[in-house]
């Protein structure tokens, strides 16, 4: 452990954490405050938003991701309007007790853009689905059991979380060391990338920073440690005391990494997106597979002289199936009408192919019918019901990619199962052969 460095585990939506910032900065009077927030996170916190890239947004599987997202947000925004405390005052008393000494501050944590993409390629798509209902369960069973104990503790029920058990949680004790490795084996249990992605990789990246700016120190008010601290101007290269201000969870990993610095990897390592040539998930199998297959189908059917009118049969169903409940998913959405158009046309298409999907078409006429603005940006993550939520053109422009991207994969099974049966090809039989062969 740096003797250099004050470590300060906090809870994001915690007063205790906020007075325990505060007393330390008073106390030390730091050359640097370094917090747990990335530019952007930062910029958000100062309120200050970027415009949009709507077509950034819908690529590969980010619609899902952002909704994810903001379900994550909404649960700490609601926690904390329980506890009466704003989600993030712990880093915006740091960075005011920094402002108000002097001090040097610096955004050591990873950019939040690769963080979630790596957490949402790390997961497995059951993982994704049970978080996401877990996620909600915990937003419709959140508050209850609140303040209801004799003795006096304050409580928060989190109703499930990551877990199978509503779980009330002791706020006092929320970031002691034990029970912060019991939250954190949870979730490590959960889904162990999802756990790498989001604690182990952004605790190498915390300490990688912290001790980058143990040793050299620009002379800049605001230090974005995302950049090479040695191509920075630097003052001197005397060891300066900072407090360095964290989430509890990341304490531990930090520590270990302080006393093993030679196991941090590379920032170019822990700041790639994976990316796979072919993605050979079990959901893309299965939709190129039954595309691949309603091909041979289809052909077999024209070399086999079947009529014309089973042909049309076949085409009419694949159509109104898959267009139909692409479609369906952008009106559940209450997508722009044209938005709704583009789905049924695009889906019976997108579905053959690994390559296109129909959410990204209805999605991009969504956002054209309807552009989403900055303030679109911020509202999405300060929205306080759904009906809020709704009325916001960023999250409808990705609502509506990711119902229509829905609609049209259960269209696909739907639409090949009954092209299966106008060809009278026996799909039982099929499914019998197969588990015959695995």
């Amino acid at each position: 452990m740096h003797a250099n460095i004050i470590l300060v585990g906090t809870g994001h939506i915690l007063e205790k954490s906020v007075r325990e910032v505060e007393e330390v900065i008073d106390r030390e009077k730091p050359d640097v405050v370094a917090v747990e927030l990335c530019a952007a996170r930062y910029d958000a916190l100062q309120g200050k938003v970027e415009e949009v890239q709507v077509k950034e947004v819908l690529s590969g599987g980010k619609p899902f991701l952002m909704i994810t997202h903001w379900l994550l947000a909404y649960v700490q925004r609601k926690m904390g309007n329980e506890l009466g405390i704003e989600p993030g005052a712990d880093m915006m008393m740091a960075i005011k007790k920094a402002e108000e000494f002097g001090c040097q501050i610096a955004l050591v944590d990873r950019p939040i853009q690769i963080t979630m993409q790596r957490f949402w390629k790390k997961m497995k798509f059951l993982e994704k689905l049970k978080m996401v209902f877990s996620i909600l369960f915990a937003i419709f069973h959140m508050g209850r059991g609140k303040d209801g104990d004799d003795d006096g503790k304050n409580e928060l029920s989190l109703g499930g979380g990551f877990t199978s058990k509503g779980v009330a949680i002791d706020l006092d004790s929320i970031t002691d060391e034990d029970v912060v490795s019991q939250l954190v084996e949870e979730l490590r249990e959960f889904s162990p990338g999802a756990a790498t992605a989001l604690l182990d990789e952004r605790d190498a990246y915390i300490a990688g920073s912290l001790l980058e700016l143990s040793k050299q120190l620009p002379a800049k008010e605001v230090l974005d440690t995302t950049s090479d601290v040695s191509d920075q101007n630097i003052s001197n290269t005397r060891e300066r005391t900072i407090v360095a201000v964290v989430g509890a969870g990341h304490v531990a990993g930090i520590k270990k990494l302080f006393d093993h610095p030679e196991l941090i990897p590379s920032k170019e390592d822990l700041c790639s997106i994976p990316t796979k040539r072919f993605n050979l998930s079990l959901k893309n199998l299965l939709v190129v597979g039954l595309g691949i297959a309603l091909v041979i189908v289809l052909l077999v059917c024209f070399f086999s002289g079947m009529t014309f009118e089973v042909l049309l049969q076949v085409f009419f169903w694949w159509f109104i199936i898959n267009g139909t409940l692409s479609a369906a998913g952008v009106v559940l959405a209450r997508g722009h009408p044209l938005s709704v158009l583009t789905a049924f046309c695009v889906a019976p298409l997108t579905s053959l192919s690994p390559f296109l999907a129909a959410g990204w078409f209805a999605g991009l006429t969504e956002a054209y019918m309807r552009k989403p603005s900055a303030e679109d940006v911020k509202g999405m993550m300060k929205t306080e019901s759904l009906r809020e939520l709704m009325a916001n053109k960023l999250f409808k422009v990705i609502l509506v990619a990711a119902l229509a991207n829905i609609g049209s994969i259960i269209g696909t099974f739907i639409g090949a199962y009954v092209v299966l049966h106008v060809v009278h090809i026996n799909v039982g039989t099929i499914w019998e052969g197969l588990q015959s062969i695995f």
